[in-house]
């Protein structure tokens, strides 16, 4: 039987919304991969959780477009009402352990075998530090793209979730309008959106993410 992740998230968000205000909100480490992706997702959900954005993205393989994508969302925070409320845990840029994660898997397509190995390297960072920072979720950002499978995310999330006793919260941000108001966010901050989801080789096919 198919998951209905939105309904989960649904079911947690109106469970907190009825907690009691003084135990304060729980504490949300959210992987992010870039401005357009992280904009309706903070919106969504900083309403209901303590925010704090974690900028792993090892497989974006040049230096310039890395720095461009992590500036442009720090200057995306700043612009929003509800940025300054937001935290920010910066990590080390570690193209070479995506490569090596890669390694054989070069010619693989989009949403193939080495995207899963890609997503497993950045969630398992994004669970080491909120394991290490006792956060009460971890999440993606990714899931937003409609080019991005929502499944896989989940079963990583949660394999990971159990591993270091982190919660994976249910999430597949494209649902209830979330791509499109994405796409809605990033014209009124003329975000800039990429073409490609970062590394070298979906970078040499130009693929959508």
């Amino acid at each position: 039987m198919n998951r209905n992740y939105q309904r989960e998230l649904d079911e947690i968000l109106k469970n907190l919304s009825g907690s009691d205000e003084k135990k304060g909100q729980p504490r949300l480490l959210l992987h992010c991969c870039c401005a357009p992706c992280s904009s309706y997702v903070t919106e969504y959900l900083h309403d209901f959780f303590d925010l704090t954005l974690f900028f792993y993205n090892p497989n974006i393989t040049e230096t310039e477009e890395y720095e461009k994508r992590k500036k442009e969302l720090k200057r995306y925070l700043s612009e929003t009402s509800y940025g300054s409320g937001i935290r920010w845990m910066d990590a080390d840029y570690e193209p070479e352990r995506f490569l090596s994660a890669a390694s054989g898997l070069e010619e693989e397509p989009e949403r193939g075998r080495r995207c899963e190995k890609c997503f497993r390297l950045r969630l398992e960072e994004t669970a080491k530090a909120a394991k290490r920072e006792n956060f009460d979720y971890f999440c993606t950002t990714l899931s937003i793209s409609p080019h991005k499978d929502a499944d896989l995310l989940m079963r990583i999330g949660e394999e990971l979730g159990e591993e270091y006793g982190i919660p994976y919260l249910p999430s597949d941000f494209k649902k209830r309008g979330g791509y499109q108001r994405s796409i809605e966010l990033s014209r009124e901050y003329s975000l800039y959106r990429q073409d490609f989801c970062g590394c070298i080789f979906s970078k040499k096919r130009k693929s959508l993410f």
